[in-house]
Protein backbone atom coordinates (compact mmCIF):
# COMPACT_ATOMS: atom_id res chain seq x y z
CA UNK A 1 0.00 0.00 0.00
CA UNK A 2 1.57 3.59 -0.64
CA UNK A 3 2.02 5.91 1.45
CA UNK A 4 -0.66 8.26 0.59
CA UNK A 5 -3.07 5.85 0.03
CA UNK A 6 -2.23 4.76 3.86
CA UNK A 7 -2.46 8.48 4.98
CA UNK A 8 -6.42 8.28 3.45
CA UNK A 9 -7.11 5.45 5.12
CA UNK A 10 -6.37 6.81 8.49
CA UNK A 11 -8.41 10.17 8.14
CA UNK A 12 -10.97 7.63 6.69
CA UNK A 13 -10.99 5.49 10.14
CA UNK A 14 -10.76 8.74 11.87
CA UNK A 15 -14.12 10.07 11.05
CA UNK A 16 -15.44 6.55 11.41
CA UNK A 17 -14.44 6.39 14.99
CA UNK A 18 -15.79 10.18 15.81
CA UNK A 19 -19.09 8.88 14.46
CA UNK A 20 -19.86 5.02 15.24
CA UNK A 21 -17.21 4.71 18.06
CA UNK A 22 -14.54 2.28 19.06
CA UNK A 23 -15.96 -1.40 18.81
CA UNK A 24 -17.17 -0.83 15.27
CA UNK A 25 -14.01 0.69 14.02
CA UNK A 26 -11.73 -2.23 15.49
CA UNK A 27 -13.85 -4.38 13.52
CA UNK A 28 -12.37 -2.31 10.41
CA UNK A 29 -8.99 -1.78 11.75
CA UNK A 30 -7.97 -6.00 10.66
CA UNK A 31 -8.60 -4.83 7.16
CA UNK A 32 -5.93 -2.13 7.65
CA UNK A 33 -3.01 -4.23 8.44
CA UNK A 34 -0.58 -4.42 5.54
CA UNK A 35 2.20 -7.38 5.79
CA UNK A 36 5.43 -5.62 4.33
CA UNK A 37 7.46 -7.97 2.22
CA UNK A 38 11.13 -7.88 4.02
CA UNK A 39 14.23 -9.67 3.09
CA UNK A 40 14.15 -13.30 3.44
CA UNK A 41 14.70 -14.40 6.78
CA UNK A 42 14.57 -10.75 8.74
CA UNK A 43 11.04 -11.03 9.71
CA UNK A 44 8.03 -8.83 9.11
CA UNK A 45 6.74 -6.06 8.78
CA UNK A 46 3.24 -5.08 9.37
CA UNK A 47 1.22 -1.66 9.03
CA UNK A 48 -1.84 -1.17 11.22
CA UNK A 49 -4.16 1.46 13.02
CA UNK A 50 -4.98 1.60 16.00
CA UNK A 51 -8.92 4.25 15.91
CA UNK A 52 -11.13 5.23 18.22
CA UNK A 53 -13.53 8.27 19.33
CA UNK A 54 -10.67 10.98 20.07
CA UNK A 55 -8.96 9.72 16.85
CA UNK A 56 -6.65 7.39 15.39
CA UNK A 57 -2.63 6.40 15.18
CA UNK A 58 -0.76 4.26 12.92
CA UNK A 59 1.81 1.54 14.22
CA UNK A 60 4.64 -0.69 12.77
CA UNK A 61 4.55 -4.53 13.83
CA UNK A 62 7.85 -6.00 13.73
CA UNK A 63 7.34 -10.47 13.83
CA UNK A 64 10.62 -12.33 13.98
CA UNK A 65 10.55 -14.97 10.80
CA UNK A 66 9.33 -18.74 11.08
CA UNK A 67 7.10 -17.95 13.88
CA UNK A 68 4.81 -21.08 14.53
CA UNK A 69 1.35 -21.02 14.79
CA UNK A 70 1.39 -22.49 18.78
CA UNK A 71 3.96 -20.14 19.65
CA UNK A 72 3.55 -17.20 21.70
CA UNK A 73 5.76 -14.46 21.63
CA UNK A 74 6.63 -11.43 24.34
CA UNK A 75 6.24 -8.35 23.49
CA UNK A 76 8.15 -5.18 23.14
CA UNK A 77 6.16 -1.75 22.84
CA UNK A 78 8.61 1.07 21.34
CA UNK A 79 7.36 4.93 21.91
CA UNK A 80 9.75 7.26 19.94
CA UNK A 81 10.64 10.54 21.01
CA UNK A 82 10.05 14.18 19.45
CA UNK A 83 11.37 14.45 16.01
CA UNK A 84 10.63 10.74 15.43
CA UNK A 85 8.46 8.39 13.70
CA UNK A 86 8.25 4.52 14.28
CA UNK A 87 10.53 3.73 11.38
CA UNK A 88 13.56 5.98 12.27
CA UNK A 89 13.50 4.67 15.95
CA UNK A 90 12.94 1.37 14.90
CA UNK A 91 16.20 2.69 12.59
CA UNK A 92 17.62 4.08 15.32
CA UNK A 93 17.63 1.84 17.90
CA UNK A 94 17.83 -1.14 15.91
CA UNK A 95 16.35 -3.79 18.82
CA UNK A 96 14.54 -5.42 15.83
CA UNK A 97 17.79 -7.33 15.73
CA UNK A 98 17.67 -8.60 19.57
CA UNK A 99 13.66 -9.50 18.31
CA UNK A 100 15.01 -11.55 15.41
CA UNK A 101 17.56 -13.38 18.11
CA UNK A 102 15.62 -13.58 21.29
CA UNK A 103 12.03 -14.51 19.24
CA UNK A 104 9.95 -11.63 20.31
CA UNK A 105 7.54 -9.15 18.60
CA UNK A 106 8.17 -5.43 18.81
CA UNK A 107 5.35 -2.58 18.26
CA UNK A 108 5.86 1.33 17.16
CA UNK A 109 3.22 3.50 17.82
CA UNK A 110 3.52 6.42 15.80
CA UNK A 111 2.37 10.53 16.95
CA UNK A 112 0.54 12.18 14.28
CA UNK A 113 2.31 15.36 13.47
CA UNK A 114 -1.06 17.14 12.78
CA UNK A 115 -1.72 16.94 17.11
CA UNK A 116 1.41 17.62 17.77
CA UNK A 117 3.90 19.57 14.98
CA UNK A 118 7.15 18.42 16.34
CA UNK A 119 5.64 14.44 16.87
CA UNK A 120 6.01 14.75 20.48
CA UNK A 121 3.30 12.31 22.55
CA UNK A 122 1.25 14.80 24.65
CA UNK A 123 1.70 13.06 27.82
CA UNK A 124 1.88 16.27 29.80
CA UNK A 125 -1.46 17.54 28.66
CA UNK A 126 -3.36 15.53 30.97
CA UNK A 127 -5.63 18.82 31.85
CA UNK A 128 -7.18 18.74 28.57
CA UNK A 129 -7.53 15.06 28.42
CA UNK A 130 -5.48 14.56 25.33
CA UNK A 131 -2.42 12.91 27.73
CA UNK A 132 -5.29 9.89 28.30
CA UNK A 133 -6.71 10.15 24.73
CA UNK A 134 -3.87 9.66 23.38
CA UNK A 135 -2.66 6.42 26.10
CA UNK A 136 -6.22 4.99 24.91
CA UNK A 137 -5.11 4.42 21.44
CA UNK A 138 -1.32 3.12 22.21
CA UNK A 139 -3.96 0.41 24.71
CA UNK A 140 -6.00 0.12 21.49
CA UNK A 141 -2.74 -0.72 19.51
CA UNK A 142 -1.64 -3.17 21.99
CA UNK A 143 -5.38 -4.88 22.27
CA UNK A 144 -5.27 -5.20 18.61
CA UNK A 145 -1.34 -6.52 18.39
CA UNK A 146 -2.55 -9.16 21.03
CA UNK A 147 -5.39 -10.50 19.11
CA UNK A 148 -4.33 -10.83 15.42
CA UNK A 149 -0.82 -12.39 16.33
CA UNK A 150 0.74 -14.36 18.48
CA UNK A 151 1.47 -12.75 21.49
CA UNK A 152 1.91 -12.97 25.13
CA UNK A 153 -0.24 -11.17 26.60
CA UNK A 154 1.56 -11.82 30.12
CA UNK A 155 4.48 -10.64 28.36
CA UNK A 156 4.65 -6.81 27.62
CA UNK A 157 7.11 -4.70 28.18
CA UNK A 158 7.09 -1.12 27.15
CA UNK A 159 10.04 1.15 26.50
CA UNK A 160 10.31 4.86 25.20
CA UNK A 161 13.12 8.11 24.26
CA UNK A 162 12.08 11.39 25.97
CA UNK A 163 8.54 12.11 25.17
CA UNK A 164 7.91 8.18 24.25
CA UNK A 165 9.56 7.90 27.95
CA UNK A 166 7.19 10.09 29.65
CA UNK A 167 4.13 8.07 27.96
CA UNK A 168 5.52 4.84 28.60
CA UNK A 169 5.04 6.02 32.41
CA UNK A 170 1.62 7.35 31.82
CA UNK A 171 0.63 3.94 30.44
CA UNK A 172 1.89 1.97 33.05
CA UNK A 173 0.63 4.30 36.01
CA UNK A 174 -3.08 3.72 34.02
CA UNK A 175 -2.74 0.17 33.81
CA UNK A 176 0.09 -1.56 35.42
CA UNK A 177 -1.54 -4.94 35.16
CA UNK A 178 -0.80 -4.96 31.50
CA UNK A 179 3.19 -4.55 31.90
CA UNK A 180 5.77 -6.68 33.16
CA UNK A 181 8.42 -3.69 32.45
CA UNK A 182 8.61 -0.34 31.90
CA UNK A 183 11.91 1.30 30.56
CA UNK A 184 12.55 4.62 30.24
CA UNK A 185 15.34 6.66 28.52
CA UNK A 186 16.18 10.24 28.91
CA UNK A 187 12.11 11.08 29.88
CA UNK A 188 9.80 11.69 33.29
CA UNK A 189 7.46 10.19 34.64
CA UNK A 190 4.02 12.22 34.54
CA UNK A 191 5.21 14.46 38.13
CA UNK A 192 7.96 14.61 39.59
CA UNK A 193 11.47 12.66 39.21
CA UNK A 194 13.73 11.56 42.05
CA UNK A 195 15.76 9.13 40.97
CA UNK A 196 17.49 7.46 38.21
CA UNK A 197 17.11 2.78 36.43
CA UNK A 198 20.94 3.91 34.51
CA UNK A 199 22.96 7.12 33.78
CA UNK A 200 25.60 7.60 31.33
CA UNK A 201 28.28 10.44 31.31
CA UNK A 202 28.48 12.50 28.40
CA UNK A 203 25.29 10.70 26.68
CA UNK A 204 23.31 13.50 24.20
CA UNK A 205 19.52 13.61 24.51
CA UNK A 206 19.56 10.69 22.29
CA UNK A 207 19.65 6.53 22.46
CA UNK A 208 22.38 4.88 23.93
CA UNK A 209 24.47 2.81 21.22
CA UNK A 210 21.82 3.56 18.85
CA UNK A 211 22.61 3.70 14.63
CA UNK A 212 25.19 5.76 13.79
CA UNK A 213 24.63 9.27 12.23
CA UNK A 214 21.15 9.02 13.05
CA UNK A 215 18.80 11.43 14.54
CA UNK A 216 18.64 11.64 18.28
CA UNK A 217 20.79 8.24 18.58
CA UNK A 218 24.75 7.99 20.14
CA UNK A 219 26.50 5.34 18.92
CA UNK A 220 28.94 5.20 21.18
CA UNK A 221 27.08 3.28 23.64
CA UNK A 222 26.32 0.88 26.22
CA UNK A 223 23.53 -0.90 24.43
CA UNK A 224 20.30 0.98 25.59
CA UNK A 225 18.31 -1.66 23.17
CA UNK A 226 19.75 -4.66 24.80
CA UNK A 227 19.53 -2.96 28.11
CA UNK A 228 15.77 -2.73 27.18
CA UNK A 229 15.69 -6.38 26.59
CA UNK A 230 17.59 -7.66 29.39
CA UNK A 231 15.38 -6.15 32.17
CA UNK A 232 12.11 -7.15 30.47
CA UNK A 233 13.03 -10.71 29.96
CA UNK A 234 14.15 -10.96 33.53
CA UNK A 235 10.83 -9.41 34.55
CA UNK A 236 9.00 -12.16 32.24
CA UNK A 237 10.51 -14.61 34.32
CA UNK A 238 9.45 -13.34 37.51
Amino acid sequence: MGRGIFRRSVATLTRRAAKTGTLVVKRALKVAVVKGTPPPGAGAWSLGVAAGTTGARRFRLYRPPDVKLSERLPLVVMLHGCGQDANGFATSTRINRIAMRERFLVLYPEQDRLVNPQGCWNWFDTSSGRAFGEARLIMQAIDQVCQLHPVDSKRVAIAGLSAGASMAALLVTLHPGRFKAVVMHSGIPPGTADSTLVTVSRLAHAWSGGAANKPFSDAKGPDASRMVWAFAARQFRV
